[in-house]
């Protein structure tokens, strides 16, 4: 793998003019059944910027999306972007107080919102200096069929339709999706912009471990870190790669896998505006993916569905996983249903890093106990976390530390959160990982999920293996709780098979085989399941709070 290749200086919506004039007729998406080809993506895209241009939006300006995964989100996306505003995508399923927290962050000139999520931005309209807001509707997106049936007079019929859209009514400022959707005069040039200063996407974290912060991401950033991931996949077919999009748009890790990467290549997208376990098994059968990103907890509830069938991987070449570790036990599931465990890869990233940084090689074998090697371009050391100008050697473990042109710009209005995390180019990731004289490395912990008992270092990780191990645990997750006596103690929060229930004296008696006398968790606490975000990670500050109260 080569370590360096030329950095593409132009903006995102390039990737979109690219691909419709190599492949104009070439399917780039599909949604339940309705096809849109390149050319009309492209013509799409140009009308919704000039309508934006017809409402006032400036280059520069920030404009919300609240959409899931739709053909409106990726026009809107890349039509913010051709008329060189920023696109600062927000989750349609947040609370009223979250959205609101964003949207007065950002201070958006314009948002583009379903139908069912318009109250709430609605009512940020106080915080948010918010113009315009362009309303659109899952059901404008359905084939011409489908709207039909919701139309029929029938309660199945209406029942449905209720279920898919919610009525806006009429208000200064609110336009129809549709009417940014008119012919323009003339197609709209590309804004000139410096793709390595320009913002492309204002990203918020997901606030895991506190309040969500604005990641500030370049239109460099995203192409870059969409050639990187071309870089590593080397069997790649231009305008012949079918991406299944699951993951959600609204996040970078769905962004760049299932929207940028897959533009760039003229591949067809195939869009699910949520995750549901038959929907996803009948597009698998039904449009032959060849990239299939996602997560474990992702894969895990596919492979448990009772439609599920083994065959319906054979078209996938790749599983790219992320957002949480890869567990055995999901590549064993794998095996068992078809010998599938080598089809997936695992990567390593974060939103300040667009998101990819490090991936195992393709053909290598799946492994779970590594992130790989870093991407093409890409710097990594280990630092003491305590002391990050010192550079530790292999094999001991510490902070990773990162550099490569897919490091954000910084954070939206907090340029001491910025100067933390981000120094001449190094982001600190936050992450406690090693290092092998090969350059793989394999992550440890989150720094701020480190436990510290008696002054010893406590890996959730390691004691959640152990756990795991135990036919009882079907979940679980490790925490630590301030203690008087030993600064912390270890807490683990267990889901029980339902077939095995279990007893802490049990469970501390499996510890005890594998596990230091101070990593041995000081409580067992049975919970029906785990507080997970988005992507499947489990929000640990959510157990610490409840295990400290």
């Amino acid at each position: 793998m080569p370590a360096e290749f030329p950095i593409p200086e132009i903006p995102v919506p390039r990737l979109l003019d690219d691909a419709a004039a190599r492949h104009p007729r070439q399917t780039a998406l599909v949604f339940f059944g309705r096809r849109i080809c390149y050319r009309d993506l492209r013509e799409a895209v140009d009308r919704f910027a000039a309508g934006l241009h017809r409402l006032g939006v400036q280059p520069g300006d920030r404009v919300a999306l609240v959409l899931p995964n739709s053909p409106q989100l990726v026009i809107a996306f890349f039509g913010v972007l051709r008329r060189g505003a920023i696109v600062v995508p927000h989750n349609p399923l947040y609370t009223d107080a979250e959205l609101r927290h964003q949207l007065a962050d950002c201070a958006p000139r314009a948002a583009v919102v379903l139908d069912r999520s318009f109250h709430a931005v609605e009512a940020a309209r106080d915080v948010a200096p918010l113009e315009h807001i362009i309303v659109t509707s899952v059901e404008d997106a359905l084939p011409v069929s489908a709207r039909a049936a919701l139309r029929l007079p029938l309660p199945e019929a209406r029942r449905r339709r209720a279920e898919l859209t919610a009525e806006v009514p009429p208000a200064p400022g609110v336009v129809p999706f549709a009417e940014l959707q008119r012919p323009a005069d003339r197609r709209v040039r590309q804004f000139r912009l410096d793709p390595a200063r320009h913002l492309a996407v204002i990203a918020y974290t997901g606030g895991t471990e506190g309040r969500p912060k604005g990641v500030m991401l370049t239109h460099r950033n995203l192409v870059v870190n969409a050639c990187q991931q071309h870089a590593w996949d080397l069997e790649g077919v231009d305008g012949g790669e079918v991406t299944l999009a699951v993951l959600p748009l609204f996040h970078s890790f769905g962004m760049i896998s299932c929207l940028v990467a897959p533009v760039m290549k003229a591949g067809t997208i195939v869009l699910l505006p949520r995750f549901d376990q038959r929907q996803v098994v009948r597009a698998l059968r039904r449009y032959r993916p060849t990239i299939f990103p996602g997560v474990p907890t992702l894969y895990d509830q596919v492979l448990a569905s009772p439609k599920f069938r083994p065959s319906d991987l054979n078209s996938v070449r790749i599983m790219l996983s992320g957002g949480s570790p890869l567990t055995a036990a999901t590549l064993e599931r794998l095996d068992e249903l078809g010998g599938h465990a080598h089809r997936v890869i695992q990567a390593y990233g974060q939103t300040e890093a667009s998101p990819a940084l490090t991936c195992n090689p393709l053909g290598g074998g799946a492994r779970n106990d590594t992130v790989g090697l870093p991407l093409p371009m890409t710097d990594a050391v280990i630092v003491d976390h305590e002391e990050p100008t010192r550079v530790l050697p292999y094999g001991e473990p510490g902070e990773l530390v990162v550099r490569g042109p897919q490091v954000f710009a910084g954070y939206w209005n907090q340029p001491l959160a910025t100067a933390r995390v981000l120094s001449k180019g190094w982001l600190r990731t936050g992450d406690i990982a090693v290092m092998n004289r090969d350059g793989w490395i394999t992550l440890l912990e989150r720094r701020q999920d480190m436990i510290k008992v008696s002054g010893f270092s406590v890996f959730p990780t390691e004691v959640e293996q152990v756990l795991r191990r135990h036919p009882a645990v079907f979940d679980c997750a490790v925490v630590g709780v301030p203690d008087e006596r030993r600064g912390e103690r270890v807490v683990a929060y267990v889901v029980e098979h339902p077939a095995y229930p279990f007893s802490a004296d049990e469970l501390h008696r499996h510890c005890e085989k594998y596990l230091s006398h101070y990593k041995i968790p000081t409580e067992f606490r049975p919970r029906q399941d785990l507080p997970r975000n988005m992507l499947g990670k489990v929000m640990r500050r959510r157990l610490r709070d409840a295990a400290a109260g």
